[in-house]
């Protein structure tokens, strides 16, 4: 084995023995399935407890508009007084009182719900919208249209648009928007976090190993350059391979998760359409409501993550996670060598962190819009491109982006290295100076 190669493999088995590389590949599955499957059990377990709720309607209107649910009951008070009510509803077992005013019609302001506790979202859009259909109707029936209740139940329709992408090759696949801009933002989210965190422990590393002057008996064997790989190339092993951990966990906790949870994802399409007509098979199909509506979503979400390119993404995070990552390690590792305390490396961290933090903004800008000029741009240039471009793949870029993206990042990657080595290989060596750019500036010239 070459001398680079005992270094790897001397920096790998360190840090993928430490109890915080063990603890992090053991608590990042978790949270990463955690965002992934708890949302819809929230969703699922939402709204679960019965609710009464105490209806005052000031111009008795509104009696029986809104519809009860599995765990929405409604009582109509009539000659109630409001006061009386707002201050005995909980020892009437009332979640709250619903006040309806009679100027509701032309102040939107005029329906109050009264109550202990802050009611959900889909609590207060369910009687939103059947207050709001209800005086839609009202005002409808006032032009004396002929046989008015039917028209407006033949109009009333939900719609639900699917999004089919068709590939470079002319062949449609059925995407899913909410998917690719999840997949993108975590992905780039993923790499920026990467960078960071890598790239600090090689430059704290080197820093140490500087300090300690165990890096005089190292030079002593291998030359500066060969240390600088080995560090930068050991380290990025380790990321890979706590990364490859968090996949392969990942999908196992989620695949059992919706497994033991929602065991309808695992239906096929015959069975699920068998489903959906016994639910909603009776005399009266019910409209679904707020709650169905996001748990459908959520659903729709979970099981689209099946469709996703996996080989493709995992293949794309791989090289941008290298190619960032290299070509910031070589930095990092620089100004470790520059300086002989932490607390020096301030000065020279502004340049990495502005164009990370950068990206980071893009990426944003990005998964909203991939096809702007500013994704593209960012997506391209070296500094920003590892993070930028995650964020649009999920969204199909053309090949030759995606080659430019590459290539430049890879030339960029060559170039600093070699910046970074001459820097290196007379800092690693240099004790008690405080450093400025135009020292490291002379480094690089006379190296």
């Amino acid at each position: 084995m070459g001398k680079i190669g005992l270094i790897i493999r001397r920096e790998y088995i360190t840090r993928v023995r430490k109890r915080s590389f063990i603890i992090m590949s053991i608590l990042g599955p978790i949270l990463f399935a955690s965002l992934m499957v708890v949302p819809a059990l929230i969703a699922m377990s939402e709204d679960q407890e019965v609710k009464r709720i105490a209806v005052v309607d000031s111009s008795h209107l509104f009696m029986d508009v809104i519809p009860e649910t599995e765990y929405l009951k409604f009582d109509y008070l009539q000659n109630a007084r409001l006061n009386d009510i707002k201050s005995t509803y909980s020892a009437g077992g009332y979640y709250g009182v619903l006040y309806i005013s009679h100027i509701v019609a032309f102040e939107p302001n005029s329906v109050v719900f009264y109550s202990d506790k802050q009611p959900s979202l889909s609590t207060k859009m369910h009687i939103s919208k059947a207050i709001e259909e209800y005086i839609r109707d009202q005002k409808l029936k006032t032009y004396e249209i002929e046989d008015l209740d039917n028209i407006l139940k033949s109009v009333r329709t939900r719609i639900n648009i699917r999004t089919i992408k068709i590939t470079q090759t002319g062949v449609e696949k059925e995407s899913h928007t909410g998917v690719a801009m999840a997949v993108g933002y975590i992905g780039g989210f993923l790499i920026y976090m990467f960078i960071f965190f890598f790239g600090a422990q090689l430059m704290r590393g080197v820093i140490e190993e500087k300090v300690n002057r165990i890096v005089e008996v190292i030079v002593s064997s291998v030359k500066p350059f060969q240390l600088m790989m080995g560090k930068i190339i050991g380290i990025a092993m380790v990321g890979l391979t706590q990364f490859g951990i968090w996949v392969v966990t990942t999908f196992l906790l989620v695949t059992m998760a919706t497994t033991l949870l929602f065991p309808e994802m695992n239906m096929s399409p015959t069975e699920q359409v068998i489903s959906q007509d016994i639910m909603s098979s009776g005399p009266v199909r019910a409209e679904p409501d707020a709650t169905s509506e996001e748990m459908d979503e959520i659903m729709g979400f979970l099981s689209s993550l099946k469709d996703i390119n996996f080989a493709l993404t995992l293949g794309s995070f791989v090289f941008y996670f290298l190619g960032g990552y290299l070509l910031y390690g070589a930095m990092f590792a620089a100004i470790g060598a520059a300086v002989d305390n932490e607390t020096d490396t301030q000065q020279f961290m502004l340049p990495l962190t502005i164009p990370l933090i950068l990206a980071l903004l893009v990426l944003i800008n990005s998964i909203n819009n991939p096809d702007s000029s500013i994704s593209f741009w960012f997506s391209v240039i070296p500094f920003t491109a590892p993070i930028v471009m995650m964020g649009r793949l999920p969204f199909g870029v053309p090949d030759w982006e995606v080659g430019l993206s590459m290539a430049l990042l890879v030339i960029t990657f060559i170039g600093m290295t070699w910046l970074a080595a001459k820097i290196y290989r007379t800092g690693i060596l240099m004790y008690g100076k405080k450093t400025s750019y135009r020292e490291i500036a002379k480094w690089i010239r006379h190296s």
